[in-house]
């Protein structure tokens, strides 16, 4: 992409977002309109897919701090008309102050040379914009950055898994589309039998210079677009651009004791990159089915069991199922509906520590009594005529008497 592409595109329109929007509201505006916008829900819609591509590299850019960044420093610089407009400069150059006055361009360079040791300012934004330091090697530098190896693009996916799955782990397959390099043209963008060849306007550096009064300006080609090659006959698959959307078939191991929501970043198995570059990274969020026994609570899963009155007033061990089999649970004399026990180490599986099991206990109160157990309890009433709730009984009472 050239700098003129990056400052003049409205990544922020694209998105339908504010330019305050935080990292939040732009994943959410993204994911909608990827959803709505893609190919699968679309076939042989161009404009659909054009849109599909628009809104990916507006996200690709805007969900990396430090590429939004240069990107709305840049549309900050260029975006002011006045001196840079007449000079050639996409939307602008600040050339002037306030009242048309001059200011000293040491200032926009950051206080030195636009050689010098100390440069930065618009030097430091043409170097992120060029992928390199826009003083450090002139022309050359930054047509070697601008059409040397590329970044293939970051890729992101949806995973539903199982509640065992999530907590276990899992190795699942996860079928995608997302730019890669076009099969025909194996990324070259040119037609089978011919090549790129070196662009005869800026002689393949990728940018073009321009004198303004006392200084001279460099910007991207406009014949090659910055890329410093040109493609006379394209490849019919890409049209030219060497990329095409592809539909692939990967492996996943997702790790255990992931949450619903999460997002595991899987390095290099993003789009592939361009003229050898490297790949990018595959994000996949992970949503979390839920489970008709567990829950969970962070580290530690939940469980509730039912007891008899019986287990839970003479104590007894019963049998608690976990995720991968059962354990024996102890239940203290005289145990309360509602007590917590903890089963240590068979919660969610961790690195340094496995979290634990929550088992909570409660009583099953029998809706019908057959006639003998209703003597024997009755019997039982009589032989435990107790109390049980005597701060409730005193404080009735005591209502009573006034």
């Amino acid at each position: 992409m050239s700098t003129r592409d990056f400052i003049e595109k409205d990544y922020y329109g694209a998105l339908g977002v504010p330019q305050n929007a935080d990292a939040a509201a732009i994943k959410k505006a993204y994911r909608k309109l990827a959803q709505e916008l893609h190919p699968d829900k679309n076939p042989g819609n161009a404009e659909a897919e054009a849109r599909f591509k628009e809104v990916s590299e507006a996200y690709d850019v805007l969900s990396d701090p430090k590429r939004r960044g240069e990107y709305d420093d840049a549309r900050r610089l260029f975006g002011a008309g006045g001196a840079g407009a007449r000079a050639g400069f996409p939307g602008g150059f600040p050339g002037a102050g306030p009242g048309g006055q001059p200011f000293d361009l040491g200032d926009l360079f950051g206080g030195g040379a636009a050689g010098g040791r100390n440069a930065g300012g618009l030097g430091d934004i043409l170097g992120g914009l060029f992928g390199g330091g826009a003083a450090a090697g002139g022309p050359r530098a930054r047509s070697q950055a601008a059409s040397g190896p590329a970044r293939g693009q970051d890729v992101e996916t949806e995973a539903t898994l199982s509640f065992e799955e999530a907590v276990l782990g899992v190795t699942v397959p996860l079928r995608m589309q997302s730019p890669g390099s076009c099969p025909t043209c194996a990324g070259s963008g040119a037609k089978p039998g011919t090549s790129p060849h070196a662009c005869p306007v800026c002689s393949g550096a990728g940018v073009t210079s321009r004198s303004q009064g006392a200084f001279a300006f460099s910007e991207p080609c406009r014949n090659c677009r910055g890329s410093g090659q040109v493609v006379d006959d394209p490849c019919a698959t890409c049209s030219g651009s060497g990329i095409t959307t592809q539909t692939r078939t990967i492996t996943v191991r997702i790790p255990a004791g992931v949450k619903d929501g999460q997002r595991i970043r899987l390095a290099g198995k993003g789009a592939p990159g361009r003229r050898g570059g490297p790949a990018g990274d595959l994000f996949v969020v992970v949503h979390v089915a839920e489970h008709a026994l567990f829950g969970r609570k962070g580290e530690d899963l939940t469980l509730t069991v039912p007891i008899t009155f019986a287990e839970a007033a003479l104590g007894a061990t019963v049998t608690v199922p976990t995720l991968d089999g059962s354990v024996s649970l102890k239940v203290p004399a005289g145990t309360a509906s509602g007590r917590t026990l903890r089963v240590r180490g068979r919660g969610v599986p961790g690195r340094a520590r496995s979290g634990d099991l929550l088992v909570t206990v409660e009583i099953a109160v029998p809706v019908r009594l057959t006639p003998g157990q209703r003597k024997v309890i009755e019997t039982l009433a009589e032989e435990m005529d107790e109390d049980p709730r005597p701060e409730i009984t005193a404080a009735v009472t005591a209502g009573g008497e006034r």
